[in-house]
């Protein structure tokens, strides 16, 4: 099967880019984290991602400065790549509404489709659902944004909470909400997956798997039972691809990431497998139908 045959191509509803000469990027510490300390362009990116067939891309904050956001937003207004922005603005601010205004009404802003924090960084569990960050949440529900939720498993039940008390705004979970794949660890995750999964305004990425693995010795074998769940508890209509490049690279290539997605993904119909890395990235961000990709090349999931 070529990819002319595909219809539109495939979304990657996760990535970022950054450049250390405009703003260091203080999480990447350490020798582990040593592979990530360079610059990532979008010229990087597009270049294993057209030969994945990835047409269309949402690029997703990285750190928590307000000047990051406009500057993502410069960047998807110029490129042919990148749909959409998930971007950040202090939630707990009494502007947020205004804030969330001015990005619009700036250059790019029509690309804005998210906002994010890092709620894995921060030392209550019960973040979520502090009466001012649910303010925030509620603006950004009136914006016509999604929030995108980057939580650790102890977290999710807050973000659980959240998303029963805001059920006009869709909260999107990153990285399955980082389970922990190196341990083998499943029952009390799942549990937390499938109370999230019963409320109609989340959806999932499938995204961040290896990353949450052994980086070294992962197999699709060992991601399986996790990538089960989400598909089980989400269903193919609420979960999307998302390679997390290049943080993916301290344990897989890009071609591997999408590799291991089709093979995890490989039970599924070809209705349900578009859901699952093109259709469910366009409804949730709103974003434009991707164009096909090269028809000369064939499918990754064929």
């Amino acid at each position: 099967m070529t990819r002319a045959e595909t219809g539109p191509g495939i979304v990657d509803a996760h990535h970022h880019v950054w450049d250390l000469s405009v703003r260091d990027q203080d999480w990447i510490s350490g020798a582990e984290l040593a592979p990530l300390r360079r610059d990532f362009t979008l010229a990087d990116l597009a270049l294993e991602a057209r030969a994945a067939g990835v047409t269309a891309t949402v690029l997703v904050q990285t750190i928590t400065v307000p000047e990051e956001t406009p500057e993502f937003l410069a960047l998807a207004a110029e490129s042919d790549l990148v749909a959409g922005v998930v971007g950040w603005t202090d939630l707990t601010a009494p502007d947020v509404a205004e804030t969330l205004a001015e990005l619009r009404a700036g250059t790019g802003g029509q690309h804005l489709v998210g906002i994010r924090h890092q709620v894995q960084g921060e030392p209550d569990p019960r973040w979520l659902v502090r009466p001012d960050v649910l303010r925030g949440l509620s603006a950004v529900a009136e914006a016509g944004l999604v929030y995108d939720l980057v939580v650790q498993s102890h977290q999710l039940a807050a973000a659980v909470e959240a998303a029963q008390r805001l059920p006009g705004l869709t909260f999107v979970l990153d990285h399955l909400g980082k389970p922990p794949i190196a341990s083998g660890e499943l029952a009390p995750w799942a549990q937390q997956i499938r109370r999230l999964a019963a409320l109609p305004n989340t959806v999932c990425k499938l995204s961040g798997m290896v990353t949450e693995a052994d980086w070294h010795s992962w197999s699709v074998a060992a991601l399986r039972p996790y990538a089960d769940t989400v598909l089980d508890a989400f269903g193919p209509g609420r979960l999307m691809f998302g390679s997390d490049w290049p943080v993916c690279r301290l344990a897989a290539t890009y071609a591997e990431v999408i590799s291991a997605a089709c093979e995890l993904t490989a039970g599924l119909g070809p209705a349900e497998r578009h859901d699952v890395f093109t259709a469910t990235a366009v409804r949730t961000y709103h974003l434009p139908v991707p164009a096909p990709p090269d028809p000369h090349q064939e499918t990754p999931c064929a």
